[in-house]
């Protein structure tokens, strides 16, 4: 649906202004919002076991600000690309313990980690931008046959991700969990630890996904994104993941964030505003939420009869 969508708007946008489908603007929309998919990817495995996390924004600022610091430090390069990733499932460890162990709902600790994020990289940097960035970092900007490296780093991990989801007992087990937990457990998963691992793959996910959105530029902000944190999540409620848990598929996302970059490009070529994008992709997320609870409800009627 989500592919029928984006070759419907492509034809529309291409009839009213052919530049469209220039292969430059093509490439700027599919490797723009690249980074939001890889970091949709992990947050379709938190909703899909039930859970959600509305700090990733945060968390992504906070460790591209630490990736183009260490950068600039002179520390290897190698070193700046992965330590993102690190610190990502470190931090979601702590998380995915709350939540297990803990039994405080996944909004409520990933609210308070995203204040502590938000606040702590405020007060630490005071705002201030990372220049003066070695060129070999800018992993972003590099081509492979003309395609940006973004590109295919997304191709990858989506498809490697939903390969894993589907066919692997791991994968699996997460849509047990988001279906119905206490059947799950009975099946013998251990929701505890399996929440503590989903937490960290999708910390691991947001640090990718921060690579390639700190080696897109020659600067660093060193300031939380705005709004950062619904676009991923929305992505995956848009790209067919339920809100409730239990059902969605990672290719799904992928699809929703290059729409939505679609979209956006598609609004500035027929001259409308790009304010209106967040209209548009609010609107989506109406519509898909109100198109899944009336599957669900189809389906428990069904299993009534």
């Amino acid at each position: 649906m989500i592919a029928c969508a984006i070759l419907v708007l492509f034809a529309a946008v291409s009839a009213i202004n052919p530049r469209f489908l220039g292969a430059n603007n093509l490439n700027t929309i599919i490797s723009g919002n690249a980074y939001i998919a890889v970091a949709a990817i992990g947050m379709s495995m938190i909703i899909i076991t039930g859970h959600i996390d509305v700090s990733v924004g945060a968390l992504i600022g906070v460790l591209a600000t630490i990736s183009g610091t260490l950068a600039v430090s002179g520390y290897p390069i190698w070193f700046a690309w992965i330590a993102p990733v690190f610190i990502g499932m470190a931090v979601n460890a702590v998380i995915g313990v709350l939540v297990a162990y803990g039994r405080i709902p996944s909004i409520v600790v990933t609210l308070g980690m995203l204040s502590i994020l938000r606040g702590g990289l405020v007060s630490v940097t005071g705002g201030a931008w990372i220049n003066n960035l070695p060129p070999e970092y800018q992993l972003a900007q590099q081509r492979l046959f003309d395609i940006p490296a973004p590109v295919w780093f997304m191709i990858l991990f989506t498809v490697l991700a939903a390969l894993w989801m589907r066919h692997s007992a791991f994968g699996r087990s997460l849509y047990a969990m988001g279906g119905n937990a206490e059947a799950a457990r009975a099946a013998g998963i251990p929701i505890e630890r399996r929440t503590v691992q989903v937490f960290m793959i999708h910390g691991a996910f947001a640090g990718l996904a921060t690579v390639l959105f700190a080696t897109q530029l020659k600067i660093i902000q060193s300031t939380v994104p705005p709004n950062l944190e619904l676009t991923i999540i929305t992505a995956s409620v848009i790209g067919g993941v339920s809100i409730l848990g239990g059902t969605g598929t990672v290719i799904g996302s992928t699809l929703a964030a290059i729409l939505f970059s679609a979209i956006g490009a598609a609004m500035i070529f027929i001259n409308v505003s790009p304010y209106w994008l967040r209209a548009v992709i609010g609107l989506l997320i109406l519509i898909t939420v109100l198109v899944d609870m009336a599957r669900r409800n189809r389906e428990m009627r069904m299993a009534r009869r």
